[in-house]
């Protein structure tokens, strides 16, 4: 329901968008509205990941497991998201779908190297040996969560600033308006939501199989 009077004000609260110059904005631009919330979604997931993976190495404890691969493997829906409304964010902007530039490039990175860490598990079939190496995987995975967030800083690109600067890009001065930054707000509560409800469900799903796992090896 959140999500659904979220996405709701985008399309009917928001006033009309202008430029900097003052040209109003194709309406596809309100994509921003919701790209920038499940870019910052997918980042809270694979922090979430990298977070686990220590504590299932200090304590040894499935439980740490089971909390990075559900993390992980809906960090890489919302990864893949990210990458589909930025390229089409990046049509109207560039004119191309793809450009590489480093935000976009970045991103792409960082969904490969999640996307690996979820085949890594699938290889291998000894649960503890599987369990170790891809927590060890999921600590070093996530350098490419601030490479990808400060890939606009390092590099000269002209995507965007999430904060701290324009939001058509480096040389303005930020996101104006109360309603815009309530919709962006409302947005960003309800992405945060539905990650951690599916996160929450995919961890009780995991933990049910295993169960059911160990009562069929008795």
């Amino acid at each position: 329901m959140m999500l659904v009077v979220a996405l709701g004000a985008i399309f009917f609260y928001l006033p009309v968008m202008k430029d900097s110059a003052g040209n109003v904005l194709d309406p596809s631009f309100n994509i921003f509205y919701f790209h920038m919330p499940i870019a910052i979604v997918a980042y809270l997931a694979f922090f979430v990941v990298f977070v686990s993976s220590i504590l299932y190495l200090r304590e040894n404890d499935s439980k740490w497991d089971m909390v990075s691969l559900s993390a992980a493997e809906v960090g890489v829906i919302f990864a893949f998201l990210v990458l589909a409304t930025g390229s089409i964010w990046a049509k109207d902007i560039w004119g191309w779908y793809w450009v590489w530039e480093p935000r976009l490039t970045t991103s792409l990175v960082l969904f490969l190297v999640y996307v690996g860490y979820l085949m890594l598990r699938t290889a291998l079939d000894d649960p503890l040996k599987r369990a170790r190496l891809s927590a060890v995987f999921g600590i070093v995975a996530f350098v490419s969560v601030p490479l990808s967030f400060l890939s606009i800083r390092i590099w000269r690109s002209a995507h965007p600033l999430m904060f701290g600067g324009s939001l058509y890009g480096q040389d303005g001065g930020g996101l104006e308006g109360s309603s815009l930054l309530l919709v962006l707000l409302l947005n960003m509560l309800a992405f945060v939501m539905l990650f951690i409800s599916l996160t929450s469900f995919k961890f009780q799903n995991e933990k049910l199989g295993r169960e059911l796992e160990m009562a069929k090896g008795r």
